[in-house]
């Protein structure tokens, strides 16, 4: 008889909570940002009282040479002056004369020794101020590189992708620290966007299928001539419902593609975007008796295409659904100071300034709920302003004199 295999055994607990923080021996001894800036810039400063009071001991010494030579020297019994600051002190004087002119001579001797000391103390520390600066101004520099770096880093990710790092090395300091949390902090956005991706791609599949599936199972039975005029209607009504969560379902999923930056550009002119959108909603114009107009210039941006054409084709369909009979919308491009402004204006009903920006949020409208009307699924803004921002713009709305709104979108050029 076989025996029973024993259990396996569980596996080793680890010997270290991941959720302490580490703590390092001697933390005093760590170089952290604050010594090595302590020790920078007390050294400089030692440095430069070191150099200051060298060149004031030379100057006072040679001040101290030149003020203690004799102005005079004796000649038989007379008095000759050996340059010009004693001019006095020559030929035969008395005792007083001779002492009076002597302590006026080196009166004289001492103030020129402390005048040139000044003067070439001050020039000494210009001197001084200048290279200190320019130290200083190098020392900070290679002590701020690291943050630098950093900023660099960021701004690469922010315009391109998630996977650069800013892999600082050096002194286990604070700069350091706040590198490696930063890195940690990529990671977790990189995990967090990758995984919205796999997630809008999983659903883009899980859910049009089971809509695509519905739409055809409808059509087959509304094909069908012996179907009774009730469940005639009846599929009409699911087909309407279907088409709308349809809609409903590329919304949510263009809104999810476009919150994020775009990294392939190509240059697309919103002349010929915004053209487009009016060519394809101009039959919906036509039978709500609403007049399409406007000039269209020149106006080329990075962006993406299709995304672009979404901008001007939901902003155009919006003014021509809420809008009036015989209204009119006018759609305008042109390129002004480095940017590409896209308007699309309409009449319409009043529109109060203070709800000009719930108009933005998803499912929502003016005064009423957006998901019980038949003119969209209420994102259509939203999506707009998600594009925008994605290529770096911005999106305002303002309310018109006599109702309807005035939508400008600005982009880089």
């Amino acid at each position: 008889m076989a025996s029973t295999p024993a259990p396996p055994t569980a596996p080793p607990k680890p010997a270290w909570d991941p959720r302490q923080p580490v703590v390092r021996p001697f933390p005093w001894f760590r170089p952290t940002i604050r010594i090595r800036l302590t020790l920078l810039y007390g050294g400089m400063f030692l440095m430069a009282g070191i150099v200051l009071l060298t060149i004031i001991y030379l100057l006072a010494a040679q001040a101290l040479h030149v003020g203690n030579e004799l102005p005079f020297k004796l000649l038989g019994g007379s008095v000759q002056s050996t340059n010009d600051t004693c001019p006095g002190i020559s030929g035969n004087l008395k005792t007083d004369q001779f002492n009076e002119v002597l302590y006026n001579c080196m009166q004289d001797q001492r103030r020129l020794a402390l005048n040139g000391l000044l003067r070439r103390s001050l020039l000494a520390l210009l001197g001084l101020s200048v290279v200190a600066f320019a130290f200083g101004y190098a020392m900070a520099g290679r002590v701020l590189s690291p943050l630098g770096k950093m900023t660099r880093t960021a701004r690469r990710v922010a315009g391109t992708d998630l996977s650069r790092r800013i892999e600082l090395g050096g002194p286990d300091d604070e700069l350091k620290e706040l590198s490696d949390t930063f890195d940690e902090m990529l990671d977790r956005l990189e995990r967090s966007f990758t995984a919205q991706q796999r997630f809008v791609a999983n659903a883009s599949h899980e859910l049009r299928t089971p809509l695509a599936i519905n739409r055809t199972l409808l059509e087959v039975h509304l094909s069908d001539p012996e179907a009774s005029p009730e469940l005639q209607q009846l599929g009409k009504t699911l087909l309407a419902t279907n088409e709308r969560s349809e809609q409903l379902v590329e919304g949510l999923l263009l809104l999810a593609r476009s919150d994020n930056e775009l990294v392939d550009r190509k240059p697309v002119d919103l002349a010929e975007v915004a053209t487009q959108a009016v060519d394809q909603t101009r039959a919906e114009a036509q039978a709500k008796d609403v007049e399409l107009t406007g000039d269209r210039q020149p106006a080329v941006v990075q962006g993406n295409g299709v995304l672009l054409e979404r901008i001007a084709l939901n902003l155009v369909q919006n003014a021509v659904r809420y809008n009036t009979p015989d209204g009119w919308v006018r759609v305008t491009t042109e390129s002004q100071r480095g940017q590409a402004l896209l308007v699309v204006e309409n009449t319409g009903p009043v529109v109060p300034a203070y709800e000009v920006d719930n108009i933005f949020e998803p499912f929502r409208r003016l005064r009423t709920e957006r998901t019980g009307s038949d003119k969209g699924v209420g994102l259509g803004l939203s999506i707009v302003r998600s594009v925008a921002r994605a290529h770096g713009g911005r999106i305002t709305a303002e309310p018109r004199e006599g109702g309807g709104l005035v939508m400008r979108v600005v982009l880089p050029a």
